[in-house]
């Protein structure tokens, strides 16, 4: 929803239809931000359904996925608190009594126990704790959060195979973002588009830009359009900030009105951004746009290869069946509905799982499986790879590697 229909929840309850008639109703669906953030005045009901959609990171397979999940007691007393803010009230629970005091746990999971552990790791390793088993986290992680951890940032080599932090490493230490991302910003000045991918990052990092009301979906579809990429959602996110970015700023509000974009997102992209820059500028990044000419003529197949630098343990791969297997994973996936890639292509890069009626993933870009063996050789290691139909695909591609860098060396 656009602020400004989200704004209409502190309205008043509309009038009787008829004179002398029963007042009207307000009604308001939230997600569970109204538990604890806000009072509404008038509520007298709330009806709970017992669940809540919570971001929770599986180190199996190495993704945060959006999982919906019963909450617990204390957030269902939360929950009832809303009806007795202002005057009396009754909440009623869509489950049992028995469930209430059997099946639901008594308080929320700390979010420390279901979250990727890779940027904490990190931080820790740049304070010198190296002992990461026997640190004393108030509520310990699971070892195997912890394992994963370091394992993902050797792969990404700010860890060397002994623990200890690299020197690319203590610089992504320094970018307050997910280490994949902040190898990603390391890695773009190689392609000659650090600018582009430090705005990429900065739109992945705040809540969804683009807007989509139910009754003008097709108007919102038809602005969005205009922005699309088919080669990935990470570049049309990069033409929507590289337009609203274009417009003077007194008119930008109104440019994303007229384009369903989420004003209030774009200012908060606009600030990471500028965070990033500066942080970027004092690690001695080479900050450079593939944009030369500055008229949004980017460079997407450099930036797709940035990206790929930072992502190459998310990959998808596209079967004979049509639907695609995650790498070393082994998941079988299918391309989220709102993704802007036109066709099916070979292999995907994603950032999020979104696992509801099927197990979708979010946020794709199209990348090539000759980046990924020359960019990560070490984690497409043919020996240590499960037999799957990708498998075939990669022997070539490092047959093709071999020759190029073969032919490479007699023509010097």
């Amino acid at each position: 929803l656009t602020p400004a229909q989200q704004k209409a929840i502190f309205d008043q309850a509309p009038p009787p239809t008829t004179p002398g008639g029963p007042p009207g109703r307000k009604i308001v669906v939230s997600t569970n931000i109204a538990e604890t953030s806000l009072t509404i005045d008038g509520i007298v009901y709330v009806v709970d359904p017992g669940f809540s959609k919570q971001k929770v990171y599986n180190p199996r397979i190495r993704v945060e996925s959006l999982l919906v999940s019963p909450i617990s007691r204390a957030s269902a007393n939360q929950r009832k608190g809303r009806a007795g803010r202002t005057r009396p009230g009754k909440c009623f629970r869509l489950y049992t009594e028995q469930s209430f005091f059997e099946d639901l746990q008594q308080t929320t999971y700390p979010e420390i126990l279901r979250s990727k552990m890779s940027n904490v790791v990190l931080t820790l390793k740049k304070l010198g704790i190296d002992d990461l088993v026997h640190f004393d986290f108030m509520d310990p992680p699971a070892p195997e959060t912890l394992m994963r951890a370091l394992e993902l940032l050797n792969y990404l080599g700010a860890l060397d195979d002994e623990g200890d932090l690299t020197d690319l490493g203590y610089q992504m230490s320094d970018l307050p973002i997910d280490p994949q991302l902040a190898k990603m910003i390391m890695e773009s000045q190689n392609y000659g588009c650090s600018q582009d991918i430090i705005s990429i990052v900065a739109c992945m990092s705040v809540p969804q830009i683009f807007l989509r009301p139910k009754e003008q979906a097709k108007a919102a579809d038809e602005a969005k359009a205009q922005f699309v990429h088919p080669d990935g959602d990470h570049l049309t996110l990069l033409n929507a900030f590289s337009a609203y970015s274009d417009e003077p700023t007194d008119k930008r509000k109104n440019w994303c009105w007229q384009n369903f974009v989420n004003d209030r997102s774009m200012q908060s992209a606009g600030n990471v951004r500028k965070q990033l820059m500066g942080i970027s500028q004092k690690l001695g990044l080479d900050l450079v746009t593939s944009d030369k000419r500055g008229d949004g003529s980017f460079n997407y197949e450099a930036i797709r290869e940035a990206l790929t630098a930072g992502m190459f343990m998310q990959v998808a791969y596209r079967q004979r069946s049509g639907d695609y297997l995650t790498v070393k994973d082994n998941q079988i996936v299918w391309l989220h509905p709102s993704t802007d890639v036109s066709s099916s292509p070979a292999w995907v890069l994603f950032e999020e799982f979104a696992l509801t009626t099927k197990n979708y993933i979010r946020t794709v870009t199209t990348t090539r499986v000759e980046w990924l063996v020359r960019i990560a050789p070490h984690y497409y290691d043919l020996e240590n790879f499960p037999e799957c139909e990708a498998k075939a695909e990669l022997e070539l591609a490092y047959r093709r590697l071999a020759h190029s860098r073969a032919s490479e060396f007699k023509a010097k």
